[in-house]
């Protein structure tokens, strides 16, 4: 089995077999329908979880503004982040590990893609917050979320390059450099795995000192104050479990032959 698949490897100018072409590692019915609940239920989640922010920030936190109100101007962070480090990271680690319809340096584009309209999201809600705090005369930095926030920042902004340079600007000089894309492409899914769930981490941190700051605020009635915990409280439950789904659909092989091979091979 092992020299099957090492002989599928390039040597000079041949070509390879893809892993996922390979007749023995053809998807059965149960594998497919695996394959669809997990497309249904991640889109499901990663949308939810930026739709009930919305929701949360609209109708429970004033919705919001910039410069003129710095209290609204917060309220652009929870948003904008969500929608960066959670549902466009999301979908676009999910796209580069289930997309089987098209050419693969096609799913790269695509990955790269939506990480890369991922960065003014990001940007953006790190400028919102750090205005705001500043208009409000604030301590920036100084709770476990931001110190979080800013380490998920600059693993964000790592990975992008390294990816963009490894898997895309190498391409350039295809067989010889595979045996450097080869040794990078585990380092960089694991540290993209683990950037994700540093981006939860940060944004359920972010929900609990957001939710005691907003604790003793007057002016708010004790059932509206309920109401926006529970709203908050399935913002975090669901990125938790988009965390997991996340997580399963990367590390999980359908075939016998494992996913090293095939995680060596989607290069």
């Amino acid at each position: 089995m092992r020299d099957r698949h090492l002989a599928k490897m390039p040597r000079g100018g041949t070509t390879t077999s893809r892993y996922e072409e390979d007749p023995d590692n053809a998807w059965n019915c149960c594998s497919w329908c695996e394959y669809l609940l997990i497309v249904i239920l991640s889109t499901i989640l990663l949308v939810g979880v930026l739709v009930l922010t919305l929701f949360w920030v609209m109708f429970y936190r004033d919705g919001f503004a910039w410069s003129e109100s710095p209290k609204q101007q917060f309220n652009l962070h929870p948003i904008l982040m969500i929608a960066g480090f959670i549902t466009l990271s999301g979908f676009s680690i999910l796209i580069y590990r289930l997309c089987r319809c098209v050419k693969h340096i096609y799913v790269k584009l695509i990955h790269m893609f939506f990480h890369a309209v991922a960065i003014p999201c990001i940007a953006l809600g790190f400028m919102s917050v750090f205005a705001s705090h500043e208009a409000l005369q604030k301590v920036n930095f100084y709770s476990l979320h931001s110190w979080l926030g800013f380490v998920t920042m600059g693993m964000f902004v790592l990975q992008f390059v390294i990816g963009f340079f490894s898997f895309l600007v190498m391409l350039c000089c295809e067989n010889k450099t595979y045996s450097c894309r080869s040794a990078m492409v585990p380092i960089h899914a694991s540290l993209g795995l683990a950037n994700f769930w540093l981006a939860i981490a940060s944004s359920v941190t972010g929900l609990i000192e957001k939710e005691r700051e907003t604790v003793n605020e007057t002016g708010v009635s004790s059932e509206n104050k309920l109401v926006e915990h529970y709203i908050t409280s399935a913002i975090g439950v669901t990125l938790i479990f988009i965390g997991i789904i996340v997580t399963f659909a990367v590390r999980r092989s359908n075939a016998p032959a494992s996913a090293k091979v095939y995680v060596t091979e989607r290069i």
